[in-house]
């Protein structure tokens, strides 16, 4: 097997997206995914039973589509890499199945890897060009992470993190209440642009001196967020307007919410960059094709002097891509497969690359 340029085929199954990509080195050959998101949207958000019987039927068709866009067969394939986790546990059970089925079926080294670390690791796909050490800020339905990378195969450290709901859980939420349906991300997006985020003052969880400290003496929560507490408020606002009989001005809600959440996350997000001497920071997860979030957190990290990495949109949410393209990192680097005996862990955390034997 080549080490120079290996050809990885990755599997994500963690949520209710089933994605198949491969990548040559740092190219990438194809990214087919297969979402069951429509099949949750009269639940208000992902059921893990369904998302698990949806990745069954979808994975053959997908992992067809993939080899026949790269114009590839298994037998080209240099290695399998599949998500392990975090993740539903039914959901990843089905894509690491599938993948251990694969590699006994041809003898291809499997690597279980992490969900969170392969969001960052797709932005080394397509000719970008990372610096040995950067930031990295995910930000996606189930996580809100702030990470120090020194190597995408076997450094990576937890700056700061969500203790309550994640960002993406925050947007599904209030957009319930809001009525704009689920996935409550791009429908506060889209109901933000009609709205004054200036309108209602909302919390932004965390910020308090008391959480945050100082740089010297840094609290217990600096780097952490909180967004349980801004939902409760947006619930309260909607409450009050409807006790006194008035229209919600949803678009100002969308707006001042929108602007609660990308406020607190892109100032901490920066202030770590700035405070760990990181000069290049890469958003990833599927909050990250956020219009307000992009152009906030553009504009600070120009104002510090940080550059900014954003993947494509295609390579924001979960995908196969970049599964393969963390692989392919793995495989170059010469980190040991995972072997077959490995087991999901829905909770896996991002310090855990890879699965060991």
């Amino acid at each position: 097997m080549s080490t120079k340029e290996p050809v990885v085929l990755g599997i994500e199954s963690s949520c209710d997206e089933t994605g198949v990509g491969i990548v040559r080195g740092t190219q990438l050959l194809a990214n087919a995914v297969s979402s069951s998101m429509d099949e949750h949207v009269r639940f208000g958000g992902v059921i893990p039973e369904i998302a698990a019987r949806a990745h069954l039927e979808a994975f053959v068709p997908t992992l067809q589509q993939a080899l026949d866009t790269a114009e590839l067969t298994l037998d080209d394939i240099d290695a399998i890499a599949v998500t392990s986790g975090p993740g539903l546990a039914g959901a990843l059970m089905v894509g690491v199945s599938a993948a251990k089925a694969l590699a006994l079926a041809t003898g291809k080294p499997l690597y279980g890897i992490n969900h969170l670390v392969a969001h960052v690791g797709v932005g080394v796909l397509e000719g970008t060009v990372l610096p040995p050490t950067f930031g990295a800020l995910l930000v996606s339905g189930g996580h809100t992470e702030i990470l120090k990378v020194t190597s995408l195969t076997n450094d990576v450290h937890l700056l700061g993190s969500t203790i309550d709901d994640a960002a993406g859980e925050a947007y599904d939420k209030v957009a319930r209440l809001l009525g704009l349906g689920y996935p409550g991300g791009p429908a506060i997006d889209k109901a933000a642009k009609d709205g004054d985020r200036k309108a209602f003052r909302f919390p932004r969880g965390l910020s308090l001196p008391k959480f945050v400290g100082s740089a010297e003496n840094p609290g217990k929560h600096r780097n952490n967020f909180s967004f349980s507490g801004l939902k409760t408020a947006v619930a309260r606002c909607v409450e009050h307007f409807e006790a006194a009989g008035e229209p919600i001005p949803v678009a100002d809600i969308a707006a001042s919410f929108q602007e609660a959440v990308v406020d607190v996350i892109t100032a901490k997000a920066v202030r770590a960059m700035k405070e760990n001497n990181l000069t290049t920071v890469l958003l990833g997860g599927g909050v990250a094709a956020n219009t307000r979030l992009r152009e906030l957190l553009a504009a600070r990290c120009a104002s510090a002097g940080i550059a900014l990495v954003v993947p494509p949109f295609s390579l924001c949410t979960d995908n196969g891509g970049m599964v393969a393209g963390l692989g392919a990192q793995l495989v170059a680097d010469g980190v040991e497969p995972s072997g077959l005996d490995f087991a999901t862990d829905s909770s896996q955390p991002v310090t855990q690359i890879v699965l060991s034997r």
